[in-house]
């Protein structure tokens, strides 16, 4: 974390002296210059320190500051800003750019009517050839644009790379090769997989995911979020069985005791000193692996999560969306802030200067540079993937809501033997039949037209 104080102090110096010289040529003062344009709001999270949001700032809104002639952005930094936005909301009132936590969150708050439509901005400003078009499908309701998907996040296998070298271990391509390395591993005295979710119960969801599109394959969930295909069919349960055998094995951290009273520090600790080999998690692990490893002396790696063909597949997640409020007074304003804020070198700047995951939005190899090389791997992976239909689906992404909680919660009372594979599938079936009635799934992009 420390490593942002410099570029956000550049930041902030090279928007004072770009200020500068445009108001003196206007004749007027700064204030004067500020007081011309429109100032619109936005929320940005501090809830686990302002330090991020900072750099948010100082990467995209200064910058957009400095150079727009007429719109002024109010950044605040805001506590639990996701719950502070619902309330808001509910009230007519909030932030004019408005994040949400992702489109399972956004659709709930555009079916209330807060959100304004974005077709006619993504025609002027041309984001129908910016993004991705499995990413703004993500974000349309009743086909009309309403969110505009940001932070692509994709999950890999990361690995102790010294403890894999010293001990002569491959890393695997293969559900199965994953799972005899694991008991080849454990046999060692080692622990598998450096999991946790002491501090996040959510992180369940995680390895729910990955073994559903990794197991049962990608295009199967697609088909079950679609209503083609049923939950309950033997794909699945031989996923769901994966993740529970990997589970009471003890290859979690050791034993699902260990596994809930785990912190993430303790994990990425264990992982970095070579007590764990391995672990499943998102690409904004990446820094943290950095820290620990770097303290450590050893060296980390990563490979795609294992799959049952041995195909590389990365399950794809948006981390949070962007809209305008329906209340804004200047909804014109909102969106030049917004074409700004997903343009490709805006995008750059959040990787690299803040480590943000970027948006389904092309970027230049160049505009990398500075970045951790096996990060900058995985972000052109996931592009790659994202381009050609090599994709899953996270469960924060394309679920519904009720469906994601239950998979969270009940994955542990199967974990615990209060029930079988069997009924858990179809407790997902039974939530998921009931929110597919009340409208309540995310759009599900065409398959067959995002390759």
């Amino acid at each position: 974390m420390a490593k942002r104080a410099g570029p956000q102090q550049l930041a902030a110096v090279l928007v004072f002296v770009l200020l500068v010289p445009v108001a003196a040529i206007s004749g007027g003062s700064l204030a004067t210059r500020a007081q011309d344009k429109s100032t619109i709001t936005m929320w940005l999270d501090s809830t686990s320190g302002s330090e991020t949001a900072e750099c948010r700032i100082a990467a995209a809104v200064d910058p957009f500051n400095a150079q727009s002639d007429s719109v002024m952005v109010e950044p605040r930094l805001q506590p639990n800003r996701w719950q502070a936005t619902q309330t808001a909301l509910a009230a007519g009132e909030g932030p004019d750019v408005v994040y949400t936590p992702g489109p399972a969150f956004a659709t709930q708050v555009t079916e209330a009517g807060q959100f304004l439509p974005l077709d006619a901005y993504a025609e002027q400003y041309g984001w129908n050839e910016r993004f991705a078009p499995w990413a703004l499908d993500l974000g349309k309701s009743d086909g009309v644009l309403y969110n505009i998907p940001n932070q692509v996040e994709t999950l890999a296998l990361f690995y102790n790379q010294t403890l894999f070298e010293e001990n002569g271990w491959q890393p695997p391509t293969t559900i199965d090769e994953l799972a005899a390395l694991s008991e080849e591993i454990a046999a060692a005295g080692i622990i598998p997989f450096a999991h946790a979710n002491q501090e996040f119960r959510d992180a369940n969801e995680w390895f729910i995911g990955e073994y559903l599109n990794h197991v049962a394959g990608p295009e199967n969930v697609y088909a079950a979020l679609t209503g083609e295909k049923p939950w309950t069919d033997p794909e699945f349960v031989d996923a769901i069985s994966a993740l529970n055998e990997a589970q009471q094995n003890g290859w979690f951290m050791g034993g699902v005791d260990r596994y809930y009273t785990t912190t993430f520090a303790d994990a990425n600790a264990a992982l970095a000193a070579g007590e764990a080999a391995m672990k499943i998690e998102g690409s904004w692990t990446v820094a943290d692996l950095n820290t620990f490893f770097g303290e450590s002396g050893s060296e980390w790696g990563w490979v795609p999560m294992p799959s049952t063909s041995g195909d590389a597949i990365y399950d794809l997640g948006i981390g949070s969306t962007v809209s305008i409020n329906a209340n804004a007074e200047n909804p014109d304003a909102v969106a030049e802030f917004i074409d700004y804020l997903f343009t490709p070198e805006t995008q750059a700047r959040l990787v690299v200067e803040c480590g943000d995951s970027p948006a389904s939005v092309p970027l230049e190899e160049d505009a990398l540079a500075g970045i951790d090389p096996q990060y900058a791997e995985i972000l052109v992976a996931q592009n790659e993937a994202s381009a050609a239909g090599g994709y899953g689906y996270t469960v924060w992404t394309f679920f519904p809501p009720e469906t994601r909680t239950h998979m969270i919660e009940n994955i542990e009372r199967l974990w615990s033997g209060g029930m079988t594979v069997e009924e858990y599938l179809q407790d997902v079936q039974t939530t998921f039949d009931q929110e597919v009635a009340d409208g309540a799934v995310p759009p599900i992009p065409n398959r067959s037209l995002t390759g």
